[in-house]
């Protein structure tokens, strides 16, 4: 982890001026994705060196965050960064979102908005690092595929999603990374649903493939309007499959009716 040096030295304007500057660096640092939901903060001497203040200036700081909701600190653990999106995933509006079939579509369409810009930015402004952790999860991804039969669905979907999430924070764009997160366990519900219907049919399952290996060349060798391209294809591949079995069940249910004397 690489943090700024120097951003707070202790002036005429007090150790409060000093702990907000404390404050402001830390949070910017988790908007900025160095500092990720759970994780540690560095120790205390290292957060002193690096931000050039005081032990009382930057106890002061972590003070103020933790009145804010930012880091949590445990006895004998050390602070770590707060579960930022905890709360509103657990807004009565969350849960009905959750709870109703159609809102899959929905997620879906605004999926194929939102990652397809962060597909473009990433291919724009992914740094090596970035890169090497893109490559990571998409070999994960296709591990677990190779490895079908010992993995369940679940564990699919969250290798999956974890190669979109990559990609998306190799964007860096804070509030794109952050809404996207938000809809973190909806987007998952989504990948799941993909998972569990479309990659037992093999044709899904193919054409599922090639969009992953589109979306994930175009990023990696840097081609923004190609990225941008494959994953708007793909999450909308995704919802006309998942449409078009729909489909398939409802007449499958009306044929079914009528055998039985309905209609």
């Amino acid at each position: 982890m690489v943090l700024p040096a120097g951003v707070c030295a202790v002036g005429t304007e007090g150790k409060a001026k000093v702990a907000d500057q404390v404050a402001e660096r830390v949070e910017r640092l988790i908007v900025e994705g160095v500092l990720k939901v759970g994780q540690a903060l560095p120790s205390e001497r290292r957060l002193v060196e690096k931000l050039g203040c005081s032990r009382s200036a930057l106890r002061e700081g972590l003070r103020v965050l933790r009145g804010r909701g930012i880091i949590d600190t445990e006895q004998g653990r050390g602070s770590f960064v707060a579960d930022l999106t905890g709360q509103a995933g657990a807004t009565p509006l969350m849960h009905l979102f959750s709870s109703q079939p159609r809102t899959l579509f929905d997620l879906l369409e605004v999926r194929a908005l939102l990652e397809a810009e962060s597909a473009r930015l990433a291919a724009l402004r992914a740094t090596d690092v970035d890169r090497l952790l893109i490559r990571r999860r998409y070999e994960e991804m296709l591990a677990a595929h190779e490895a079908a039969q010992a993995l369940d669905a679940r564990e699919h979907a969250r290798r999956d999603h974890a190669f979109h999430r990559a990609i998306s924070e190799a964007s860096h764009n804070p509030v794109l990374v952050h809404t996207l997160q938000s809809l973190s366990d909806l987007t998952l519900s989504t990948v799941f649903a993909s998972v569990n219907n479309l990659y037992c049919r093999p044709a899904q399952k193919r054409q599922i493939d090639r969009q992953h290996a589109r979306l994930y060349r175009a990023v990696m060798e840097q081609l923004p309007e190609q990225a941008q391209r494959a994953a708007r294809e793909h999450i909308n591949g995704i919802r006309d499959s998942l449409r078009e079995i729909e489909q398939e069940e409802q007449r499958l249910v009306r044929a079914t009716m009528r055998m039985d004397g309905w209609g």
